[in-house]
């Protein structure tokens, strides 16, 4: 698990993380830069759809600091047992990074009906999401720490800040429902010991866009793609993991119900990408 290390952050150091889809792209740069700055983190996996061998691989290299969980966002009894599994391994949790999400390509690991696959979008991104939310704050809180527990939601730049005409309205509107709920239960929370934020990527280099966009363009359409992006590239997982690991200190605490755009850019001018080709 190699990632670069960031700027330390006192502080982070012994405290526990759970962070949902840790094999993915953005999900395995997160654990890599907790655990660099001396968290406990526990990952899921997706159950049925992802090995556990390849999480377990990664736990063998760090058993004392890391472990593995299967999860089903569209099953709440899978996400009670996730948490309550994490509890039990590590005790209370200070840290929650929802960032375990289906895009347009790969729901069909869920669904083959384009309205069922849709509905799989909502049920696992949105509803899934919020389950997590609630259940974590149900959970007993820590008494190792007086600093207030985090949860850090991972939606997107598209349906979470802009609009992409074109994109899958399901997609989208999964990801605006995540940007809602972080306002919301933020502002129901505004006197809990809990700061609730979301980070919102652009094009970002993980398998998710490869299998949705990248791989569907011919060498010379991808070029000419990513020269229209934002600095010409797309962002890398260990720029968002980088700014998830900030999130979750003392001093991002004034940053409570933000819905952050960390699309380098593609947020404020999605022209970028809806005029593509046009």
């Amino acid at each position: 698990m190699e990632t670069s290390a960031g700027p330390r952050h006192p502080g982070l150091e012994g405290k526990i993380a759970l962070v949902t889809g840790g094999l993915g792209g953005i999900g395995r740069e997160c654990v890599a830069a907790l655990r660099a700055q001396g968290v406990r983190v526990a990952l899921t996996y997706a159950a049925g759809v992802e090995r556990p061998e390849d999480a377990e691989e990664l736990v063998r290299a760090q058993p004392a600091g890391l472990s593995a969980h299967p999860l089903d966002l569209a099953d709440h009894a899978s996400i009670r047992a996730c948490l309550e599994a994490v509890h039990a391994r590590w005790g209370a949790i200070d840290m929650l990074v929802n960032n375990a999400a289906v895009g347009s390509a790969t729901v069909a690991a869920y669904a083959e009906a384009p309205a069922e696959q849709d509905a799989a979008l909502l049920r696992i991104n949105a509803d899934g999401t919020l389950r997590m939310c609630l259940d974590f704050l149900e959970l007993p809180r820590s008494d190792r720490h007086a600093d207030p527990q985090k949860i850090v939601n991972v939606s997107s730049v598209g349906g979470g800040v802009s609009v992409f005409p074109g994109f899958r309205l399901a997609d989208g509107m999964s990801k605006a429902a995540v940007a809602f709920l972080t306002r919301q239960l933020a502002a129901e929370c505004v006197h809990r010991a809990v700061d609730i934020v979301a980070v919102c990527p652009g094009a970002t280099r993980t398998p998710m866009l490869q299998r949705s966009t990248l791989d569907h363009m011919s060498d010379a359409r991808r070029a000419e793609f990513l020269a229209r992006l934002p600095r010409g590239r797309l962002i890398e997982p260990a720029e968002i993991a980088h700014l998830v690991v900030f999130l979750c200190t003392p001093a991002a605490g004034v940053l409570h119900g933000a819905v952050l755009d960390a699309s380098m850019g593609l947020g404020v001018r999605p022209g970028l990408m809806t005029e593509f080709g046009h």
